[in-house]
């Protein structure tokens, strides 16, 4: 009888290539990772974009936008927009194209550890979450309940641990926090306390912001170092379409400039309800708008960093319910981010949300058509990129950890595929099928590879029926769930020290 615990491995055998897989790679040796370039998927032809940017100026022109702030029609004035007898501000086609020249380009979103900063320059594409959910989905009761500060806490820790979700923006309200401002600063503390990826967060009220920044800086160690790395930024819904301002999300969108906070100008449009019912008309509004903001951004400090938002949703003619999950959301995403490369700007849009209620097959080919072609247009911040369901209602945080598979074979379709005379594998061919085994498993090429060419699912199961039932059949949300409870069971490595934690508590209601 053979001793098998002696007998040597074979080379090319199953051992061999789990070792290989199991063995870590420096991370620029990965198949995926943040930033990867899209940009190859244009559902837009060249002479559509231009179209759209004309259409969009004269918008501008001649619709202009409503509701402006005193403050906001001051800025914009000074910078050349025209107030008119209807309280409408129209923005010249000459001082758009001026703002466009000079607005930056040159954006990096930092995180609290500087391993996790985003690189926006061209179309370096990240995954992150969003939203303002009410709900928290339970997957195994089927039952949706209110979400708690806590939700927002232990979101914030998943995220740290999973690799393909490089930000956090804040994906749910904390319905147990009655006082706005209190909820705003506790989201604050929610987030930084359990990620140290760069985080987007909204304020209820301009008066809140001042707290905030205070809050932040406590957590920088100081206002200069927060200017210098500003791990948190503004998420600021500052128009309320069709085309007219939200006059308090200005006033916060000015204080956050003012207080060093990179501003997300939020353009969230709903296709066939306030905005066009069309395709290419709800893309046009939304970056109309947008363009307005970064009008409005400059004016009120030239350069400062902004991410032009267009966020157009989908509808749902028959009923009048949001469709996010829709073959549209995809194409409006997508072409939102051939306008993003058209102006060279850092763009962020909505993609990979869901309007099933639960992590379903639905939800599975909702969230993979918006995620894919989102990455594969450029999307520098592809926001709502999991975890997303019930048309934006609820979150889920299983889902969040299965939306990191998910995005992992988004990105790998973003990062393409790569010809060479190495990739063509001629040589390959030649020694395997001349004289060679006739196969290539075990190759010394398919082993030095498999790690960088392929990814592999975290949770998904590629087994055979015979080994799935082996393995007690395993259920995917089952799986999930033991993932969450295992990251929820050990200390987030964004804890606050004690001295930090204990002077925020002593300066702020916390309620976590």
């Amino acid at each position: 009888m053979n001793d098998t615990k002696t007998a040597p491995a074979r080379s090319g055998g199953r051992n061999a290539r789990r070792a290989a897989r199991s063995s870590a790679l420096p991370d620029e040796l990965k198949p995926i990772r943040p930033g990867l370039s899209g940009g190859t998927f244009k559902p837009l032809s060249d002479a559509d974009v231009l179209k759209i940017h004309e259409a969009a100026l004269t918008a501008l022109e001649t619709v202009g936008l409503a509701d402006a702030p005193p403050s906001g029609v001051e800025y914009l004035t000074k910078a050349g927009a025209i107030l008119g007898d209807d309280g409408r501000l129209r923005f010249p086609r000459a001082l758009v194209e001026d703002t466009i020249a000079k607005a930056n380009r040159s954006i990096t979103l930092p995180g609290r550890d500087p391993r996790y900063d985003l690189d926006l320059s061209g179309s370096r594409v990240h995954y992150g979450t969003a939203g303002a959910a009410v709900h928290m989905v339970d997957v195994h009761g089927k039952n949706y309940r209110e979400s708690l500060i806590q939700d927002v806490h232990d979101a914030a820790r998943i995220t740290q641990q999973l690799d393909n979700i490089h930000f956090l923006q804040r994906p749910m309200v904390a319905r147990d926090i009655t006082d706005n401002k209190e909820m705003d600063l506790n989201t604050i503390y929610a987030c930084c306390s359990g990620t140290t990826k760069h985080i987007g967060t909204s304020f209820t009220e301009p008066d809140f912001v001042d707290d905030a920044l205070e809050m932040l800086y406590m957590i920088a160690g100081g206002e200069d170092k927060f200017r210098e790395r500003p791990f948190v930024s503004n998420s600021n819904c500052f128009v309320v379409p069709p085309m007219k301002f939200a006059t308090e999300s200005c006033e916060v969108m000015e204080k956050c400039i003012l207080g060093g906070m990179p501003v997300l100008l939020l353009s969230a449009g709903m296709a066939g309800a306030t905005a066009p019912s069309t395709i290419a008309g709800a893309i046009t509004q939304a970056v109309a708008e947008c363009l307005g903001g970064l009008v409005y951004v400059n004016a009120v400090k030239p350069g400062a960093p902004a991410i032009f938002g267009t966020w157009p949703f989908g509808l749902d003619l028959r009923t009048g319910a949001m469709s996010i999950g829709s073959g549209e959301q995809a194409l409006l995403t997508a072409g939102c981010g051939q306008m993003h490369q058209f102006y060279d700007l850092p763009g962020g849009a909505a993609a990979g949300a869901s309007d099933s209620k639960m992590p379903d097959m639905q939800a599975g080919w909702e969230q993979m058509c918006s995620s894919v072609t989102a990455g594969l247009s450029g999307v520098n911040m592809v926001y709502e990129a999991a975890g997303m369901h019930a048309s934006l209602l609820g979150f889920c945080h299983e889902s969040l950890i299965l939306g990191d598979d998910i995005i992992g074979q988004s990105l790998r379709c973003v990062r393409g595929i790569e010809v060479n005379d190495e990739t063509l594998a001629l040589d390959q061919m030649k020694e395997v099928c001349m004289g060679g085994p006739g196969h290539y498993l075990g190759t010394s090429q398919t082993l030095s590879r498999m790690q960088a060419d392929h990814v592999y699912p975290n949770l998904g199961d590629r087994t055979s029926p015979k080994e799935w039932a082996e393995n007690d059949k395993p259920d995917l949300l089952t799986k999930a769930t033991a993932r969450k409870e295992d990251i929820l069971s050990q200390p987030s490595p964004a804890r606050f020290d004690a001295v930090l934690d204990l002077n925020l508590r002593s300066r702020f209601k916390i309620h976590l």
